[in-house]
């Protein structure tokens, strides 16, 4: 306002200019124009994140009160669809700008697993009782104010283990750090969501609104769609069942929604239009979630069965150290892990030095495992075990491994 005279503040907010001002400027103001004095020219201020925030408010608004039925089906997967698109924009890294301080740290061990919950519900409690890492846990919110990695040591198994900052209510739009720590459980291989036994669940529904809006998909798997874009050709539509949930005028209004306008569908399974979406979009991640209900010493024992009864809920208390143990059979369990030993000729199994794999790999896999040429050299292996009808069992390259077998490998 020191800068640019009267008659130009004047002519841009349309109020008549004071005595001996010009009344003509050669230049106008819109929303995202303002008007550089220094070099003479109108320069255009691009739109922030907050004009993203606001169109995503309105649609979910709109979404909110509009009725679904037959009339409004294809409206309602428009808005959907241009949802989905704006929440893909809010995510992507800004071009401009410094960069700003991440706390991701280096991924090791056989998996990882992102904790994650509301400021002070034990996280650092937790992490603290299962690795022997030291993290600052208080009555106070927001303690841990960084990622903080530890390691699981759990059937020969090394899981790391991140407690992440407290998010709250509106970490999508970045509130609270939660942007950051968002993108960590991305690249994580399970999500352990840690609530509060005596505060309301409402707590696990924002969490979960939180983790769908930056396209996490807990307890969920793939739909089974082909997409593929074309050249040309338009949109070719296809189905292997009875469609009852979405349609082929549903699907070329959500993709033209995304400005493509050739392309192949393959639907192998009745999904709806959201499933149909996270396929387009691309970028969504599924991931296992084990929901875990801390401080139980401090409820009913009703209300303990209660919460332990749901799917994918285990009830612990951190302080008094209940129930941890069956904690780790679940975290296993989800994350797919086997132990494979291997065994030399003429020696006993090496039950000591295990190689951790991921469930439903095969002798190829092991192979790859122990040596990178290895598996061009097979000529058959000898397997001990439960994926064997006898033992031992002379197997091909493609047979599948179950946990703790024995394997030996024969080479040509």
């Amino acid at each position: 306002r020191s800068v640019i005279p009267e008659q130009f503040w004047s002519a841009a907010f349309a109020v008549p200019p004071a005595q001996g001002a010009v009344k003509n400027p050669t230049f106008s103001v819109s929303k995202f124009n303002f008007f550089c004095f220094r070099e003479r020219r109108v320069c255009q201020q691009q739109p922030s994140t907050m004009g993203i925030l606001e169109k995503i408010s309105d649609i979910e608004k709109e979404i909110a009160k509009t009725q679904k039925n037959k009339a409004t089906e294809y409206h309602l997967g428009l808005l959907k669809a241009k949802l989905a698109k704006y929440r893909s924009q809010l995510l992507e890294p800004s071009k401009k700008g410094e960069k700003g301080e991440g706390f991701d740290v280096l991924k090791s061990g056989d998996a990882r697993i992102a904790l994650i919950g509301f400021p002070s519900v034990g996280k650092s409690t937790l992490l603290s009782t299962l690795t022997k890492t030291e993290s600052e846990a208080a009555n106070y919110e927001f303690t841990t104010l960084t990622c903080i990695p530890g390691v699981i040591e759990y059937k020969g198994a090394n899981i790391q283990l991140l407690d992440l900052p407290g998010i709250i209510e509106g970490a999508a739009q970045g509130k609270g750090r939660g942007r950051q720590v968002i993108a960590v459980a991305r690249t994580a291989d399970l999500v352990l969501m840690m609530l509060d036994a005596t505060k309301p669940n409402v707590h696990r529904e924002l969490l979960e609104y939180e983790l769908e809006s930056v396209g996490l998909r807990l307890n969920k798997r793939k739909p089974n769609i082909y997409f593929k874009i074309k050249k040309g050709g338009g949109v070719s539509f296809n189905s292997t069942c009875p469609m009852t949930r979405c349609n082929e005028k549903m699907v070329q209004t959500i993709l033209h929604s995304f400005k493509i306008f050739n392309a192949e569908v393959l639907f192998r399974e009745d999904c709806t239009e959201d499933e149909f979406i996270d396929v387009v979009s691309g970028n969504r991640i599924y991931l296992p979630c084990i929901y875990v209900y801390n401080k139980i010493d401090q409820i009913s024992i009703e209300e303990v069965d209660r919460l332990a009864r749901q799917p994918f809920s285990v009830v612990v208390s951190c302080n008094m150290h209940l129930n941890l143990d069956y904690l780790l059979e679940v975290l296993w369990e989800h994350l797919m892990l086997i132990r494979v030993y291997t065994k030399k000729p003429g020696a006993p199994p090496d039950f000591d030095d295990g190689l951790i794999l991921r469930r439903g790999v095969s002798v190829e896999h092991v192979c790859h495992a122990i040596h990178r040429t290895l598996a061009d050299q097979f000529k058959y292996a000898l397997v001990w075990g439960t994926s064997t009808k006898y033992s031992p069992q002379r197997v091909g390259i493609s047979h599948i491994m179950q946990d703790e077998d024995v394997i030996q490998v024969v080479k040509k």
